[in-house]
């Protein structure tokens, strides 16, 4: 059958428990089954608008990360002066201390990266407003930044900060304000373009990764990109316009010519037709299916959807709350065909599985070395495009990742270390709430609803049942701990 391809929001009737799964699973991190009734309990309208529309929704005891904005900073005038006089001077011990301050810093400032790491994870985790946390990783993959070319942790910070804040505003306040980014500038090197020596390094990706897509410009358009760039640097952790390193002579971009700086070249960008389709597929492969962004590869029915967005982007002048909310309201989102199809991101994984199932934490250094084993290391994506996704996130590797970090997860112990049940800390009992049948089948059938999606049909849900028959005790925590393992590392448990 095909897929509805509708945008038109489904009736209010028609939003149950598979729907408010769905929902909470692509928009958020997915929620532990009393919470599921809750939020089907809201309606269709008002679960969106909370989930979109989060800005009203207290944060509660979440803290912004703190990093230390000076272990990576510019020397002094008299360091520097000191430092120019010991090499005239050959004078090895001052600087060999000039060498220890920089050992020391970069250590110092590999450990807050670490810091950065866990915290995200952290408060994904604890977060009351997941799609906040959703969109904020969709933008950091979009402009995506390394540190190990950074070398700055608090310019990621910064930058993490600036996704946050703008995540479900404006992509025009975005695009405008990635190419003012410390983080970034440092990392495509525009620190170094000026007039007269354009480097081409972000207005090439600002064209192809960023707001395009590839085969919309020409290499002139980005030679030309490059010098409107001219001058946009940074001084320590703030952007710096430098004047006298800018080049205002005129520039024809995209077949227009002006005195181009950032901001107009930003704003010719935007007005590009290209643009709203480039986003609305990037907004759809993140939080609808995993189809390829080559634009020739989709089928028509996906080509229509994402056209209707992309004209919807620009009806809105690119704010990004109208869109998002026509997405999960729609009747495309919610077809059988879309539910259930996505492969999960590591993040999705851990985080996932934490919100699902309520289980603790736990110590989130472990859970940071293992997302970079299941192909996600956070502020670290592999190149500039970012994040492949879909299926370049299954392996067998990751996939024995995955199914070692779930478990770790809820039992506490690491892979190759026995499980003893005395030692467990996490109680499962709760996902049973409000469930009167405590058979093996209507357990199963529970949690398989809440936790794979109603399609799990029978013939995978027996295995289950027997193993649960088979607990002497009936269902007790460590039972409910042991079926949740079962239930972690099937096929169906990496698609939401």
């Amino acid at each position: 059958m095909p897929i509805n391809t509708s945008l038109s929001p489904i009736h209010d009737a028609d939003f149950g428990p598979p729907q408010a799964r769905h929902l909470l699973s692509r928009a958020g991190y997915g929620a532990t089954p009393q919470g599921l009734v809750q939020w089907q309990a809201m309606g269709l309208n008002q679960a969106v608008d909370r989930l979109v529309d989060y800005q009203a929704v207290p944060l509660g005891d979440l803290e912004p990360a703190d990093l230390d904005p000076d272990i990576i900073r510019p020397a002094t005038a008299e360091e520097r002066r000191e430092f120019i006089e010991a090499r005239r001077d050959k004078d090895q011990k001052t600087q060999d201390k000039f060498r220890r301050m920089r050992v020391a810093a970069n250590a110092e400032d590999r450990r807050m990266h670490a810091a950065l790491q866990r915290w995200w994870v952290e408060r994904m985790a604890q977060t009351p407003r997941p799609t906040e946390e959703r969109l904020t990783m969709l933008w950091h993959g979009h402009f995506a930044t390394r540190h190990r070319d950074v070398r700055d942790a608090y310019l990621m910070q910064q930058q993490n900060a600036f996704f946050r804040e703008h995540a479900n505003g404006s992509f025009r306040a975005l695009a405008s304000g990635i190419v003012q980014d410390p983080a970034m500038i440092k990392f495509l090197n525009n620190d170094n373009n000026r007039k007269g020596r354009p480097n081409e390094n972000l207005a090439r990706e600002l064209m192809e990764l960023f707001t395009l897509g590839e085969g919309h410009y020409t290499e002139d358009d980005i030679k030309a990109g490059a010098r409107a760039l001219t001058g946009y640097h940074f001084d320590d952790n703030d952007f710096k316009f430098n004047d006298r390193h800018h080049d205002s002579g005129d520039k024809t971009i995209l077949g227009r010519t002006d005195t181009f700086n950032g901001d107009s070249f930003v704003k010719l960008l935007l007005a590009h037709e290209a643009c709203s389709r480039f986003i609305a597929l990037k907004l759809y492969r993140h939080f609808v299916a995993d189809v390829s962004d080559d634009w020739d590869l989709l089928d028509k029915g996906t080509q229509q959807v994402v056209d209707d967005l992309a004209k919807l982007l620009r009806e809105e002048g690119y704010e990004l709350k109208p869109v998002l909310t026509r997405l999960f309201q729609s009747r495309h989102f919610y077809d059988a065909g879309i539910i259930g199809k996505q492969i999960k991101s590591p993040v999705q994984v851990v985080v996932g599985t934490i919100h699902q199932t309520g289980a603790p934490l736990r110590n989130d250094r472990a859970i940071a070395t293992a997302l970079s084993g299941m192909g996600q290391q956070l502020f670290e994506p592999p190149s500039v495009a970012g994040w492949e996704g879909g299926r370049s996130w299954i392996n067998t590797s990751t996939l024995f990742m995955r199914q070692n970090t779930c478990a770790y997860l809820l039992t506490g112990t690491t892979a190759g270390k026995t499980f003893d049940k005395s030692d467990l800390d996490y109680d499962p009992m709760p996902l049973l709430d409000g469930v009167a049948d405590r058979s093996a089948k209507a357990v199963v059938d529970h949690l398989c609803d809440t936790m794979l999606g109603h399609h799990v049909d029978e013939a995978r849900r027996e295995p289950l049942v027997r193993f649960m028959e088979e607990r002497s005790k009936g269902v007790t925590a460590d039972s409910l701990v042991a079926l949740l393992l079962l239930i972690t590392a099937m096929p169906e448990y990496q698609l939401c």
